[in-house]
């Protein structure tokens, strides 16, 4: 995979940095993820938007079939601070790589879980499928979710993040006549994006694969 930086200009805060992983040869145009890390990985630099989740397993060689896009949040601040720049870093990326508008998906994890479930709902018309793992948010506006399939991740054991926001969330999206699925872990605390995103069937999904979403 290939990466490239790009810093985009924020006023009264300054630069946001973005990582873009591509692959190296392309035929055709590609699915696209959007990912948000959680807290601990905020501030401006490589190494530490690395420390987890979808860069740091793209960092160590992960190859996928579509375009990454993983904005760095400023230190300070969390993601629905920043739903105008994430607007701007798509549309950048939509015009500058071969991307299919049709199946750019969404995910993140902890304040990432957080930031996917609101930045979908501010923006629901933009993503083909949802991801958001450990996070919650705004049930009472679940109904701007209803046409977006949702796979939501927690671990049962999880006490930064307690398990609840998640069903609550994936509940009123159902309620609203949408297509949500909670997959649980049993035993697993707060780090459930390692077993969602690479012992599930997650990224494929999020690529547009069409494999089962298992409850639990």
């Amino acid at each position: 995979m290939k990466c490239e930086e790009k810093q985009f200009f924020i006023e009264k805060l300054g630069y946001m940095k973005v990582w873009v992983w591509s692959p190296e040869q392309t035929q055709g145009e590609l699915p696209c993820i959007l990912f948000l890390h959680g807290a601990g990985e905020r501030g401006a630099d490589f190494d530490t938007l690395c420390m987890q989740g979808l860069p740091k397993y793209l960092a160590a060689g992960m190859e996928l079939s579509g375009v990454v896009v993983c904005p760095q949040c400023p230190q300070g601040y969390v993601w629905d601070n920043l739903v105008l720049y994430l607007d701007e870093i798509l549309a950048d990326v939509l015009s500058r790589y071969p991307v299919d508008k049709a199946k750019v998906s969404l995910t993140g994890l902890s304040m990432g879980g957080f930031g996917t479930w609101s930045y979908a709902i501010t923006r629901p018309k933009a993503f083909f499928r949802l991801a958001p793992i450990c996070g919650g948010g705004m049930n009472w506006r679940a109904s701007a979710l209803k046409n977006i399939p949702v796979w939501a991740f927690h671990g049962q054991a999880d006490d930064d993040v307690p398990r609840v926001y998640s069903e609550v969330m994936v509940d009123a999206v159902n309620e609203q006549g949408g297509d949500a699925v909670l997959t649980q872990f049993p035993g697993v605390g707060h780090n459930s994006w390692d077993p969602a995103y690479l012992n599930t069937d997650l990224i494929p999904w999020l690529l547009g694969a069409d494999v089962e979403r298992k409850g639990s």
